[in-house]
């Protein structure tokens, strides 16, 4: 629970919250534009440069349920000063990185040390709070989380096009600075050494079935999946690591995860549904970048701009998100967010290589809105029944389980355009013949069949249609894939009638 000190300073203690998510938040946004100009400057091929995106929130995942026990155990004032001086100091490493292996082992230094800016602050804000603002400080919370992406990508764009693709990671120092005095400051110490005994076994599979599970999704594709040994390993060591901790969970006297958690329908309905939009929407804010500067010529500056309009159309809705949940209930506006998120994901399935920048742009802001419509109405149902004391593990559990989802949608999304873009290509290849005559009198003469620049040049065309129909091909059955969350509403209950404000809300608030 809040003590009186952290009442009495909430607006700051907010503040400072809201600059450590944001510096969270900001770091991924800021490195998918960067992603081509780290992957030539480190020389990683197309399948390796996603490692950059997935080791750091696979760290995330591992490290996010840990970062609750230990925040009771040595205090959560003591674990944000650690936790942000860690993301800090691992950003610096991350800028000064000079291969791939640097880069993706700082990252994941990154990812452990960040894993518990996110579900703690959100913890706090709940406990500072009287419950009747939980919707709306959940709301401004929550524009601090989408402020990264509006300006990141911008942001990116321009460090990376005037400076270097380093200076995406140095950027977090002074935030990184702001939001650790913020804490140092305003939030009373908290002495910690509430923590319940640690269940070594149950992390131990917990870790056993999240790295075994990213290891089958980021190696899979190329090691032909099951024809594999490797894979066949890996998919033992997932089933064992989630065998094991299922378990042990279930008989254990002080199991890692209160077994209350998985008694709440609403609260595992609900974390469910943020896993599965993990693969399919937030995946895409890695996939257009690349897209967009490898297929239509962008500079990341231009990428940056483009993408823009998802963040602003994601503000608008988190801005817009209290008064419509207040008015219509959170699933009804859950289910006009997951419909606007599939008419965005269908528009980009209609993408190809002679459109302007206006499609993107569109179709980001739609996707903005519908995302943006997602989050407080899903923390508003899960928690709409959980015992506050649970809150701090239903954070962590949540967002570990929105932190896998991200993380293998990126990686088989991206596994899955790479290997649909070769099938295309073959079928485009197929109706491409030297002898045919229409193509010799009608294709540019950079394209000449008879020299080997010219087939050169034609061969890479083929690729980069291909590829453009790998990316339609794919957000559109994102799309459909989309609307099948739907039916999950029907079983999750609406939060209970909020109470009359009591005296003592009254004089808190």
């Amino acid at each position: 629970m809040a003590s009186q000190k952290d009442i009495a300073n909430r607006i700051p203690i907010t503040g400072a919250l809201m600059l450590a998510t944001l510096m969270n938040t900001l770091d991924q946004t800021i490195a998918n534009v960067a992603l081509p100009h780290i992957q030539g400057s480190v020389s990683a091929s197309a399948d390796q440069i996603v490692w950059v995106l997935t080791s750091y929130i696979i760290a995330t995942a591992i490290m996010t349920p840990l970062s609750g026990w230990l925040s009771q155990k040595i205090g959560r004032k003591t674990m944000f000063l650690a936790s942000i001086a860690g993301f800090t100091a691992a950003s610096v490493l991350c800028g000064v990185a000079t291969s791939l292996p640097e880069i993706v082992a700082f990252r994941l230094i990154q990812g452990i040390a960040g894993a518990s800016l996110i579900p703690l602050s959100q913890t706090v804000m709940l406990d500072i709070y009287p419950q009747r603002l939980i919707p709306r400080v959940m709301s401004i919370w929550s524009a601090a989380v989408i402020l990264g992406p509006i300006i990141g990508p911008t942001l990116g764009g321009w460090l990376t096009e005037e400076l270097s693709w380093r200076w995406v990671f140095y950027i977090n120092v002074p935030i990184g600075i702001l939001a650790f005095l913020g804490i140092w400051t305003f939030m009373d110490r908290d002495d910690g050494g509430r923590q319940r005994p640690f269940d070594f076994l149950g992390f131990g599979a917990l870790v056993l079935f999240i790295g075994g599970f990213q290891m089958v999704v980021d190696r899979g594709p190329s090691q032909d999946w099951f024809d594999a040994k490797e894979i066949w390993i890996e998919s033992a060591i997932c089933a064992v690591g989630l065998y094991v901790f299922v378990v042990q969970t279930i008989t254990a006297k002080n199991p890692f995860f209160h077994r209350d958690l998985a008694k709440d329908g609403n609260f595992v309905g609900t974390t469910l549904f943020g896993m599965v939009v993990g693969v399919l929407l937030f995946s895409t804010s890695a996939l257009l970048p690349l897209m967009m500067q490898n297929l239509l010529g962008y500079s990341a500056l231009q990428s940056g701009v483009a993408s823009m309009t998802r963040g602003v159309g994601s503000l608008i809705a988190f801005l817009a998100v209290p008064t419509l949940v207040a008015r219509f209930g959170p699933r009804q506006v859950l289910l006009v967010g997951i419909v606007l998120s599939s008419v965005a994901l269908w528009q980009m399935g209609q993408f190809d290589l002679s459109m302007t920048a206006g499609p993107i742009e569109v179709a980001g802001f739609i996707q903005g809105l519908g995302t943006g419509l997602l989050f407080a109405p899903l923390n508003t149902l899960a928690y709409a029944k959980l015992a506050p004391i649970h809150r701090t593990e239903g954070t962590i559990v949540a967002t570990m389980a929105r932190s896998l989802g991200s993380s293998a949608g990126i990686s088989l999304l991206q596994a899955m355009l790479i290997r649909d873009a070769a099938v295309a290509h073959s079928r485009l290849a197929e109706h491409v013949t030297v002898t045919d005559p229409v193509l010799r009198w009608t294709l540019p003469r950079i394209f000449d069949l008879q020299s080997t620049p010219g087939l050169v040049a034609l061969n890479g065309e083929v690729t980069r249609q291909g590829t453009m129909i790998s990316y339609d091909a794919l957000f559109g059955a994102m799309a459909v894939g989309t609307l099948f969350l739907a039916p999950v509403l029907l079983f999750l209950k609406p939060p209970p009638a909020a109470p009359p404000m009591s005296a003592h809300d009254a004089a808190v608030e």
